[in-house]
């Protein structure tokens, strides 16, 4: 190929401007990790169900990512190829972060569960759209040497959305008088409020990444050293036919096989925290104390919010680091150590009865959390062609999504036929299958 050129280096600022939409992404995927359960439960969901509600969002993942990123591997406006994806994404899930909470306005035409899971797979779909493009721009436009911050770099807006989100409701009810309490079908107006701001927010960042970023054109993208590709995938790189991802699927490098395996174990201990942690501390912490369950478990919902926001802060600030300890220790050695943190984070969980104590625990899970947004796709990034960044990395989303799918159908099952109804032991699994995480990573040869 002539004219071969090296990547150029970005500053730190340009990195965050191009990073700048995932802050407000994961302020709406915060809200509805750390909500969804508690206004399906509003609604009349049991306990060993809410899994099942929450197959909605995995399965969309798992349908839309792949399909994104093979389109905008495809795509040029004058907007880029990647950023129209952000703005339609983010326009679609601020509608489903106004509707989530708001399940009430539409029970006079459907049961309000089948609308909650209708929302939730709404709103994780258009999470989805805006979000993919945004793993694949990293790879487009960082050379390899600056992958590792470029993830670090979202991994840090990434926490510090989280936290903002999951600590919305709990501060607009403490520190702002927001109604925390609504009643047997009703959503506390100060979880309402919260979906309300963050819808804003993502817009907000959604536009400061479109204006301030720009993208490379095709041609211009192939004319780096590196990303030369074989006559196969050029092949399959210029085909707009959706068959042409099962050709991609087929020749996915043998790193993302193997990391297939550390995102399985992983993502299902995510799926069984996200889901089980406001049951599971209701029980195994707050209603051990005075006061009628409608309070107690309103007040676990809160603080949930807040375990969450923590270890979110903890993993933006882990994820300072991360490129600095990649480069010492190597990645995949640093991934394994997190997930273990993790791993023994989660297991602690059942011998603490303290909601002040279960902050100590969150540190690890955001160790471990700021490790799996950032080194898996730090690992995979350097073995996927340039032109099929985008597909590959939409691929590489069903090793997330599939855990939880499979989670979704069995953990119900589980936490009631294996735990007695017990959710605090989902939490402990979760923590097993984060360790086993860590020994799959070993399997890897950077």
């Amino acid at each position: 190929m002539n004219n071969i050129r090296v990547k150029p280096t970005l500053t730190v600022a340009q990195i965050i401007n191009m990073s700048m939409g995932f802050l407000g992404i994961q302020m709406g995927f915060a809200l509805q990790n750390g909500n969804a359960s508690r206004i399906l439960q509003t609604f009349g969901a049991d306990v060993e169900h809410l899994s099942l509600f929450w197959l909605a969002a995995p399965i969309t993942g798992m349908i839309v990512q792949p399909i994104i990123g093979h389109y905008s591997d495809r795509t040029w406006t004058k907007m880029g190829r990647r950023r129209p994806f952000f703005l339609v994404g983010a326009i679609l899930t601020a509608i489903a972060l106004v509707l989530m909470p708001n399940i009430a306005l539409f029970t006079a035409i459907l049961p309000p569960l089948l609308i909650g899971a209708g929302m939730l797979m709404l709103m994780d779909a258009s999470i989805n759209v805006t979000m993919e493009p945004f793993r694949a721009l990293i790879g487009d436009n960082l050379p390899s040497s600056q992958r590792s911050l470029g993830f670090s770099v979202q991994t840090v807006l990434i926490g510090v959305g989280a936290v903002v989100g999951s600590w919305l409701p709990y501060v607009f009810a403490e520190y702002l008088n927001i109604p925390a309490e609504g009643g047997d079908g009703i959503v506390p107006q100060n979880v309402i409020y919260s979906f309300y701001f963050g819808a804003f927010i993502l817009i907000a960042t959604i536009l400061w990444t479109v204006f301030t970023t720009k993208e490379y054109a095709p041609k211009e993208l192939e004319s780096f050293v590196g990303e030369e590709e074989t006559e196969a995938e050029t092949q399959s790189s210029s085909s707009h036919n959706l068959g042409a991802i099962f050709q991609d699927f087929k020749r996915m490098p043998l790193t993302m096989k193997k990391l297939g395996w550390v995102q399985f174990f992983s993502w299902f201990a995510l799926f069984m925290m996200w889901v089980y942690m406001t049951p599971a501390i209701a029980e195994h912490v707050f209603y051990k104390m005075d006061g009628e369950r409608s309070r107690l478990y309103a007040e676990a919902g809160n603080w949930v919010g807040v375990l969450f926001g923590v270890y979110n802060g903890i993993s933006a600030i882990y994820a300072i680091f991360l490129p600095r300890l990649a480069n010492r220790f190597g990645r995949t050695k640093v991934h394994a150590f997190g997930l273990v943190i993790g791993g023994i984070s989660l297991i602690s969980i059942l011998f603490i009865s303290s909601p002040n104590i279960l902050l100590l625990t969150m540190l690890g899970v955001g160790i471990a959390w700021g490790s799996i947004l950032s080194m898996p796709y730090a690992i995979l990034s350097d073995s996927l062609p340039a032109r099929k960044m985008g597909v590959y990395m939409g691929i590489f989303n069903f090793f997330i999504t599939f855990p939880q799918i499979i989670c979704g159908f069995f953990g119900g099952m589980i936490i009631k036929y294996v735990f007695d109804s017990q959710p605090i032991y989902g939490i402990m699994l979760g923590g097993i299958f984060m360790l086993l995480g860590a020994i799959s990573v070993w399997r890897i040869k950077e």
